[in-house]
């Protein structure tokens, strides 16, 4: 057997990158593209006699760095492909057709990534014949095909032909095959050199293969891979490379630096983001998607337009609220430019608030008990001798899910009154507590703010609502000369239509998301009982849609980077948290039952 790899392309879409050298010159995590393939083309059985490579753009370059490395392992030949500017890779595959039809073939293109045992596979399989495909992912583009339950291809879906509406049936070639010679000479050649005189050179060899099995449905089958691969066409597809390919060791820390994105690695199960499992329904998602196209064609409305929204969905006046390109952007305003003095935080906590101060205007909080909790009063008796202008208190608080119930956050506002404290409620989780699913826990009431002018409400959308893609905050306090400060400070545009429409019909959904949370608090009680069961980890109760766990036999780090290894599951390693004594804690959210199920599989096989 041999192999041909295509590698004739000038790799435009990679700009600078390959201004000098071809794509499969790139490297991914410090190994070049042509290195890492002709490496696992050494190491399969039955090993290949030669590797025939195609060049043509930046050929000498390519030729001599490959020079003689390889010669102990590897049979390696040149075809120069000199018009590789004017010509696609049926052309290039054309050029060595002679040798095609000479024994059995594996066909690469050279700007691949993947893993190593996707050439055993297909190399051991018994079909003479075959196509390496994967279910279509968003990332995908090129050529799909569409098979039967036999692994058939039925037919080649070239991109002019592509529909959306039928990606559940689509599968992407993963652009390697297996062709035996008698199919090369008997078939794939004759067909190939009849449509290059027909439609020309600048066209792709995958379209010969369309015709063939228009005619013939059994001339070439599928084998479907579950294995990480992908196609680099540009530098966002470098970076994402990057990431799947990391080393072991690197690779947890290359996800959490992306900072969520993670629809780009559909085989990832997240549970180090949070979300409501049980909303949007698919009735809200539907209406969405049918005024999807208006949305996208119109601007958004401005800061007045969505404080009335805001106003509508939360029942307080539309001068006590703002609404914000996530609570983040909020959180930016308020902290950097509306705290003077010192700041009282109770920590582990949620990061983003200290980051937005200097460590000298915070005054910290630990709580002495082994799982985090705290009361009010213990709050007041802490913070009552320290000399401080805002106190923050996250309700539930993150990662530890600590929940001070509302009359006891109320009795905390009118103490803080009496200190002269502006108290910071963050209640973006309260509607996750047992008794807030119908957002009784809220402080979002006229009556409520107006009657405690020292506080302020911050609430995240994405985080309870489960449209973390939407960007949503809101803030609100009764302070209407503050609120008016910081609507001057944001963008007029801060929100998108999408978000804009979002709070505009939410109302009549209202009821859905409460039946959501309820539903939500029944899974997250079944998920603390069978965490439980691990018994090498503590879990701590919690009110919010997450647990914080004590592990006794790994690290933070050690569990999540076995869990993302072995399960390709993301938690949260809390060891970079401030108040932690060790490194032994992690936060795990709460998904719907089949998710928080794999996850428990995946703690017990550890």
């Amino acid at each position: 057997m041999q192999a041909i790899i295509l590698a004739a392309g000038m790799g435009r879409r990679l700009g600078e990158m390959t201004r000098n050298n071809t794509k499969c010159m790139i490297e991914v995590n410090g190994v070049k593209l042509i290195d890492r393939m002709l490496t696992q083309l050494s190491e399969i059985t039955p090993k290949l006699n030669r590797v025939v490579i195609v060049v043509g753009y930046k050929a000498q370059n390519l030729i001599d760095y490959i020079g003689s490395r390889y010669q102990d392992r590897l049979s390696i030949e040149y075809i120069e492909n000199p018009i590789y500017d004017r010509t696609n890779n049926i052309y290039s595959l054309a050029l060595a057709k002679e040798q095609l039809q000479s024994q059995d073939t594996l066909l690469l293109e050279s700007d691949l990534i993947f893993d190593a045992s996707m050439l055993q596979n297909i190399v051991s399989n018994a079909e003479p014949n075959l196509a390496l495909v994967a279910k279509y992912e968003t990332w995908m583009d090129g050529t799909m095909v569409c098979i039967d339950d036999q692994g058939n291809i039925l037919n080649f879906v070239p991109k002019s032909a592509f529909r959306y509406q039928n990606v559940d049936t689509y599968y992407k070639t993963v652009n390697i095959y297996k062709f035996s010679k008698e199919f090369s000479r008997n078939q794939y050649v004759p067909f190939l050199e009849a449509y290059s005189r027909a439609m020309g050179n600048n066209e792709y060899y995958e379209q010969v293969l369309r015709i063939i099995t228009a005619l013939d449905k059994s001339s070439i089958k599928a084998l479907v891979v579950n294995e990480p691969w992908y196609e680099i066409d540009d530098v966002q597809d470098l970076d994402i490379a990057q990431t799947i390919f990391a080393p072991q060791n690197d690779k947890l820390a290359m996800y959490h630096k992306r900072y969520g994105g993670y629809w780009r690695f559909p085989q990832m199960l997240d549970f180090c983001y949070l979300v409501n499992p049980y909303y949007p329904t698919e009735r809200l998602r539907s209406e969405l998607k049918a005024n999807f196209d208006v949305l996208l064609e119109q601007y958004p409305s401005g800061m007045a337009v969505n404080s009335l929204l805001a106003s509508k969905n939360f029942g307080v006046k539309s001068d006590y609220i703002l609404v914000g390109n996530g609570a983040s952007e909020l959180i930016k305003c308020f902290m950097e430019n509306h705290t003077d003095g010192k700041v009282g935080v109770v920590f582990p906590t949620f990061e983003e608030y200290p980051n937005r101060l200097d460590s000298d205007s915070i005054v910290q909080y630990i709580p002495s008990s082994e799982d985090f909790k705290y009361t009010a009063q213990d709050l007041k008796d802490f913070f009552g001798n320290k000399n401080i202008s805002t106190l923050l208190l996250i309700n539930p608080d993150n990662p530890s899910g600590n929940y001070i119930p509302k009359e006891q956050v109320l009795s905390l506002a009118v103490w803080c009154a009496s200190k002269g404290i502006t108290l910071l409620v963050d209640e973006s989780f309260v509607d996750f507590t047992t008794t807030g699913a119908t957002g009784a826990n809220t402080l979002l009431t006229n009556d409520i703010l107006e009657s405690n002018q020292n506080l302020m409400v911050m609430k995240s959308i994405s985080k309870s609502f489960g449209v973390p893609g939407l960007r949503l905050g809101v803030f609100a306090t009764a302070n209407t000369e503050l609120i008016s400060k910081m609507k001057k400070e944001v963008a007029i545009w801060n929100i998108n239509s999408f978000a804009e429409f979002f709070m505009q019909i939410y109302e009549k959904h209202e009821a859905d998301y409460f039946k959501a949370c309820s539903q939500f608090v029944v899974e997250r009680e079944r998920f603390y009982n069978a965490l439980q069961q691990i018994d090498w980890l503590t879990v701590y109760p919690s009110q919010a849609n997450y647990f914080l766990c004590k592990l006794d036999r790994y690290s933070g780090h050690q569990l999540a980077d076995l869990l993302l290894r072995n399960n390709n599951i993301l938690i949260k390693d809390c060891g970079n948290k401030k108040a932690f004594k060790n490194n032994c804690y992690v936060r795990i959210a709460v998904r719907d039952t089949k998710d928080n199920d794999c996850l428990i599989s995946a703690l017990k096989q550890l």
